[in-house]
């Protein structure tokens, strides 16, 4: 393969709707995050269990900052890669892998909020991997 055949963008194809799937839906765990972290820090009395009853015992003013961080980085990558940047394709998938386990250690908390967050998670690892690259066909 020659330099000029790396750097040629592959052709757009219907499964790039993959990867625009994947933006819209790290944007959105995103904004789950962001909602679920200020509930934590709001009202904490709205979880299952109290914070010594999680994976780490952290409270849940700790567990809000980190969600509501998470999800705004989330959301930033989300947008990257609805517009095809790769950095953001990077930058999603270690968000998404970091948060599926952040979110796992919080299970216990809320379970089903927790179940639907991680597979979405991993719903967009397998979109920006697979067909990532095909989503820079849209910025020509």
């Amino acid at each position: 393969m020659t330099a000029s055949n790396r750097d040629e963008l592959p052709e757009l194809t219907a499964w790039v709707g993959w990867v625009l799937f994947a933006g819209v839906i790290i944007f959105v765990v995103g904004f789950f995050n962001i909602v679920e972290g200020l509930v934590a820090l709001f009202n904490p009395g709205y979880f299952l269990v109290e914070s010594r009853g999680l994976v780490l015992h952290i409270d849940y003013t700790v567990w809000g900052w980190v969600l509501l961080g998470f999800g705004v980085l989330l959301a930033f990558a989300g947008y990257g890669v609805m517009v095809g940047q790769t950095w953001a394709r990077v930058v999603a998938v270690l968000l998404a892998a970091v948060n599926a386990l952040v979110n796992l250690t919080f299970v216990a908390a809320y379970p089903l909020w927790i179940v639907l967050t991680v597979a979405l998670d991993v719903l967009v690892i397998y979109a920006v991997v697979v067909h990532g690259r095909e989503a820079q066909a849209l910025k020509r």
